[in-house]
């Protein structure tokens, strides 16, 4: 079944660490690797290893998925099937690409909607996360539960959900608040949400975010307006219990 999924894998500057992602994922129907803009090999290397290259020259997180999924919706044009479920991973090696079909598994099989690899509820390697990092999830995710009533611990990149559910969501944002606006939307569509524990590593090379205080303090506010958009007007609460399996 892992052939009807598609990974999309935004990249910048990942000529290190994309051939081991690559390397370590599983066989799935297709991989789409967004050029975000890199000025390295990390286009040649990811047309080396067979997966499908496109580019998006505006920089950001949320445009470099969506130009993605802009990919899977002309290749459906083309004659293509429509994946089942869409899979979001980060080319920097911080993830583990061999638990894909821990996130998958449960889509296929129609029990979640949304699959979300917790960082903060599995195993990570010291260093991995930086506290403000850690904070920021922690607080994101309090925000969520009192305006939304939604369970989530953590707001890792490592995702899977089903395509026609993604379509539905209507994607937009097309900088740090696109996992943020993913989640948010999820509940308030009445997806079926899981989450899996996930190990994560220490990445290579520095962080485009976290890395830097400028870039975490974009993040972190990009973050608090995206939560303060859906929800603040309103304070609405959706029922939406995320379950996190031990």
């Amino acid at each position: 079944m892992l052939d009807a999924v598609t990974v999309v894998i935004p990249a910048l500057n990942e000529e290190q660490s994309l051939p081991l992602v690559l390397a370590d994922l599983p066989p799935v129907g297709r991989v789409i690797v967004v050029d975000n803009g890199s000025g390295d090999a990390t286009a040649q290397l990811a047309a080396r290893a067979g997966a499908t290259v496109v580019f998006e020259p505006q920089r950001g997180y949320g445009a470099a998925c969506l130009r993605g999924l802009t990919a899977i919706a002309t290749g459906i044009q083309q004659g293509r099937m429509p994946p089942l479920v869409v899979v979001f991973l980060d080319a920097d090696y911080s993830d583990h690409p061999e638990l894909l079909p821990q996130l998958v598994g449960p889509i296929l099989r129609d029990q979640a909607d949304l699959m979300l690899g917790s960082r903060l509820a599995g195993r990570r390697e010291p260093g991995a996360m930086p506290l403000q990092s850690v904070f920021g999830n922690h607080l994101a995710c309090f925000l969520m539960r009192w305006l939304f009533g939604a369970t989530y611990t953590d707001l890792g990149p490592f995702r899977a959900i089903r395509y026609r559910s993604l379509c539905e969501l209507e994607m937009a944002d097309r900088g740090y608040g696109w996992t943020i606006e993913m989640q948010i939307k999820a509940v308030r569509a009445g997806l079926r949400i899981e989450e899996v524990p996930v190990s994560y590593r220490r990445r290579i090379g520095r962080s485009k975010i976290s890395g830097t205080v400028a870039g975490s303090v974009r993040a972190g506010g990009k973050i608090l307006w995206t939560i303060a958009r859906y929800g603040w007007p309103r304070r609405r609460r959706h029922a939406c219990h995320v379950r996190t399996p031990k």
